[in-house]
């Protein structure tokens, strides 16, 4: 009787805790083929010029799958690394491998659905099943009080019923075996420069790094706990000048280094003793689930329809634009946030609502160019997030329950005196 093989396709996944089609294709199979593919979809130019995903979100990438590449190789097994269309790679190491079926997490983008779609039309030439799992949310879809169809477009009333009727399931196990079949070519990753992408120059006023991986990602999570715990201890912590209480996670949870429930469970644990930052830590991850399920429900219609603000756009968009872009709007909070972005690839859930809020409400530019702006330099970007947060600050969807409304304050009412926007000024100052 011959073994049975299945190929386990990694995409926004890169990790082995908490991972389902990971552990379940070690329960089902006699021989797993773990496999990444560098798509260069995604490293293709965007209509400004500049690659879809930049050097920094792409290293972080890297950081991410050799640390899965790591991990795996320490219980036994191996990861296939290609670069190259999946549609046109998998079906070629599926025949290779002889497997039986390839597993994958389902997205909910259209850009990802595409490409899954084209991998499924391809395996089932040769006559493959392409798997659907579900393990990018914190509450499964199974468990919602609610089918797809009927979630709730506002958010309050989403929250309140899925706390209320649901929960959250429990992690899988950590596989601490695996069985590969010989692999005589696993393939070496791809440096940033094949990938059609410069190096980039860490800034030395960022008061944080980002390395990617899974093994970095839970000391980050760790860490924070530790952290908080800290300040809980101090009493004089809020005197202390020390402003930054976030997690900071949302990179490693954009790749699936840590799952959501991962994060939750620990949340849970530290809950009594520090409850204000880690109910602000589930309302993020409720807010990921909102969103994501938002595009499953509704899908490109979520963030079709255009802001009423559109309509009365200014003539000189482009400058404007720019401007913003740069960090050049002339107001000292816009521009220090959008020089920390341009530099490090990262800013708060806070700053984004600021940005956004100031190119829509103030310089009346379609938020859609400010979506494409922070896909292009997060390292956090996430699809469903990402462009999900930007239609819900322009008004297309259920923007009366605005989670910050600072966003929507005229300039001349921005705080433009702090600590934050001292240390970035200097940046302005050489850009201007």
């Amino acid at each position: 009787m011959s073994e049975r093989i299945i190929l386990v396709w990694f995409r926004n996944d890169l990790r082995i805790r908490d991972n389902e089609i990971l552990v379940e294709a070690i329960r089902k199979a006699d021989k797993v083929l773990p496999v990444y593919c560098f798509d260069p979809f995604y490293f293709r130019k965007n209509p400004s010029g500049n690659s879809k995903t930049g050097n920094l979100r792409a290293r972080f990438l890297l950081e991410s799958v050799a640390d899965l590449r790591k991990s795996l190789r320490h219980i036994g097994g191996e990861l296939v690394v290609r670069t190259g269309n999946p549609a046109i790679i998998l079906p070629q190491l599926a025949g290779q491998y002889h497997v039986n079926e390839v597993y994958h997490h389902r997205e909910v983008a259209h850009e990802e659905t595409d490409i899954s779609e084209q991998v499924e039309t391809a395996l089932w030439k040769i006559k493959l099943n392409l798997k659907h799992f579900i393990g990018h949310t914190l509450y499964h879809k199974e468990d919602m009080p609610f089918p797809i169809k009927d979630i709730p477009d506002s958010f309050a009333v989403f929250k309140k019923k899925v706390e209320r009727d649901s929960n959250v399931r429990l992690c899988v196990g950590t596989p601490d075996s695996m069985k590969t079949p010989v692999i005589p070519d696993a393939g070496k990753l791809p440096a940033l420069q094949e990938l059609g992408l410069d190096l980039p120059v860490d800034d030395p006023r960022s008061a944080y790094t980002f390395t990617g991986g899974e093994t970095v990602a839970l000391d980050q999570l760790k860490q924070y706990f530790s952290n908080i715990n800290q300040m809980h201890k101090n009493k004089n912590a809020r005197n202390s000048g020390s402003n930054d209480h976030t997690s900071k996670l949302s990179p490693w949870i954009a790749m699936g280094c840590i799952s959501l429930r991962q994060v939750y469970w620990e949340v849970i644990k530290h809950q009594d003793s520090n409850s204000h930052h880690t109910n602000a830590l589930l309302l993020d991850l409720l807010w990921r689930d909102y969103f994501r399920f938002m595009f499953k429900k509704h899908g490109q219609k979520f963030i079709a329809a255009n802001s009423d603000k559109d309509s009365i756009a200014t003539g000189n968009q482009d400058i404007l634009f720019e401007g913003w872009k740069n960090g050049e709007t002339g107001v000292p909070l816009v521009d220090a946030i959008m020089h920390e972005l341009n530099a490090t690839g990262f800013i708060s859930n806070h700053s984004r609502q600021i940005t956004a809020g100031y190119l829509i409400n103030d310089l009346k530019i379609d938020w859609k160019k400010g979506a494409a702006y922070f896909e292009e330099k997060l390292i956090d970007y996430s699809p469903a997030s990402n462009w999900g947060n930007w239609a819900f600050v322009a008004g297309v969807n259920d923007a009366r329950e605005s989670r910050y409304p600072i966003a929507s304050k005229p300039a001349n009412e921005l705080e433009t005196k702090s600590g934050y926007i001292d240390s970035w000024l200097p940046v302005a100052k050489i850009t201007n």
